[in-house]
């Protein structure tokens, strides 16, 4: 289980870009994914910490979550589609 980042497709933007927005300000919380999650980071940088491993990801990737729990520390105001 392990948390994956990559550049998106085109077709992955156009996808993902009908989906919900989530925003956050600079911060560090615990959080638990119920199930897995894509995300496409639209701003901001983050890292989030869970157990076997760290991401570091920022605007302009595409990211996906396991079922976890894990750490955030948003290190500039995230915004993101989110599935």
């Amino acid at each position: 289980m392990e948390i994956i980042v990559r550049q998106p497709t085109e077709g992955e933007i156009r996808y993902m870009k009908r989906e919900a927005v989530w925003e956050c300000g600079v911060s560090e919380f615990a959080w638990r994914y119920d199930r897995d999650e894509i995300c496409l980071i639209l701003e901001g940088q983050a890292v989030v910490s869970y157990d076997g491993g760290s991401a570091s990801f920022g605007a302009g990737d595409l990211v996906f979550f396991p079922k976890m729990d894990c750490v955030w520390k948003v290190l500039a105001p995230i915004k993101k589609h989110y599935r």
